[in-house]
């Protein structure tokens, strides 16, 4: 039976599959809950992070592409085989931004994300075929090379070598295997769902406090059990929020749980999506999360501090895993290379757009139909379009120059 089953056969069920039962072990935080990829990933700061994250990832135009040998030119490399697997479909499912969003998921859950490199007999890529993080263990050899035990949606079991492997990393200590950050940050995810437990509980009980209720006397069970139910049904629950509670036989009301005030429980809300925010280096102004002193020029700021220190580093490290398991090295020496089109997310207004083009365009950094390129406009057919402008108060050789330029430098 084939390692890789057909998609009709595959189940639905997200958290059904094998490779869940190993990542879905739950680890104990000092909050007391159990803490596991599944449980995470319900807290909404991590939900959110994870989205940023994964967004800027997927977001930004992902293509191979080739330099010539005299470095003069570059351009998408769209008769590799690659290029249509990176840019657009990467296997028979998938897109290149669910491809991508889901391995920066992956990353940053689990420190790593593994795609298996489907390859016809002459070396063509055909597939890039992704795998859950907690279906593949690695394992390393004296020789310092690594093997992958993978686990297969029919319960098979099969090893690949190293080469036959993509192997993206997060942040690593040994150097082959990225650090596990569910289990590093379980005690701050923990300590957030044991705060939003116990605000669902006090809002499940018509935001009432708990306490003891006083009577004289002794209540064998019947009368108990007949007080309890009318505690129960007319003063507890959202319906009876603010219901004044009457007692009769001299009974008392003795209050014996804090108030969410005298808890602080939004202030504890708040430093746990801070928490949470620095294990993912993440500002929390992208989750949502701002104080009241954030101005417009300031969350400007925020935006560019977040690609800078957020989503640049990612970038950079997607790229090189991408150049070094994905080509070989005759083609690296051709010219061939990975490459992340930031400018798709650092295009702001239409204002910010056209001046940053237009300062790109006189000043002699693009031609005028690269410019139109941005801006996904069809070339212009005069072809002083496809040469560089020369701003005018640039002296060079006259002879060089053009002649307009040339005429007025002498």
């Amino acid at each position: 039976m084939s390692f890789f089953i057909p998609a009709t056969a595959r189940r639905n069920q997200v958290f059904d599959e094998p490779f869940w039962k190993e990542i879905g072990s739950w680890l104990p935080s000092a909050s007391g809950k159990a803490v596991t990829m599944r449980t995470a990933i319900q807290v909404a700061t991590v939900f959110a992070c994870l989205r940023v994250i994964g967004n800027g990832m997927a977001q930004v135009p992902f293509k191979l592409k080739r330099e010539s040998p005299d470095g003069k030119s570059r351009a998408p490399a769209k008769s590799h085989s690659l290029y249509k697997l990176l840019s657009l479909k990467p296997n028979s499912w998938q897109t290149s931004f669910e491809f991508r969003q889901m391995l920066s998921w992956h990353v940053e859950l689990c420190g790593n994300a593994y795609v298996f490199k489907s390859r016809s007999s002459s070396g063509k890529y055909l597939e890039l075929i992704p795998f859950a993080p907690g279906q593949v263990v690695t394992r390393r050899d004296a020789d310092m090379r690594l093997h992958y035990d993978a686990i297969g949606f029919d319960g098979t079991s099969r090893t690949f070598t190293q080469d036959q492997i993509w192997h993206l990393r997060g942040p690593t200590l040994d150097g082959f295997q990225g650090l596990d950050v569910i289990s590093l940050a379980r005690d701050a995810i923990g300590l957030a769902m044991a705060t939003e437990e116990a605000v669902a509980n006090l809002h499940k009980n018509g935001i009432r406090n708990s306490g003891i209720y006083s009577v004289e006397g002794t209540l064998n069970k019947e009368q108990y059990d007949d007080l309890s139910g009318w505690v129960n049904k007319q003063f507890a629950g959202m319906q009876n929020a603010g219901k004044p509670m009457i007692l009769d036989r001299a009974a008392k009301f003795l209050n014996t749980s804090m108030t969410s005030i005298d808890a602080q429980t939004s202030e504890t809300r708040n430093k746990q999506i801070e928490q949470i925010c620095s294990f993912f280096g993440v500002l929390p102004i992208k989750v949502g999360f701002a104080d009241k002193t954030a101005t417009f020029a300031s969350a400007e700021e925020f935006n560019r501090a977040h690609r800078e220190d957020c989503l640049a580093p990612r970038w950079e490290a997607f790229e090189q895993s991408a150049m070094i398991n994905l080509l070989t090295e005759e083609e690296i020496a051709l010219g061939y290379y990975m490459d992340f089109t930031e400018e798709g997310l650092l295009r702001g207004s239409a204002k910010d757009t056209k001046d940053i083009i237009l300062g790109y365009v006189n000043g002699g950094l693009l031609t005028t139909n690269e410019g139109r390129a941005l801006l996904d406009r069809n070339p212009d057919a005069d072809p002083t379009s496809d040469k560089l402008r020369v701003p005018a108060n640039i002296v060079g050789d006259p002879a060089k120059a053009p002649p307009a330029l040339a005429a007025k430098q002498e």
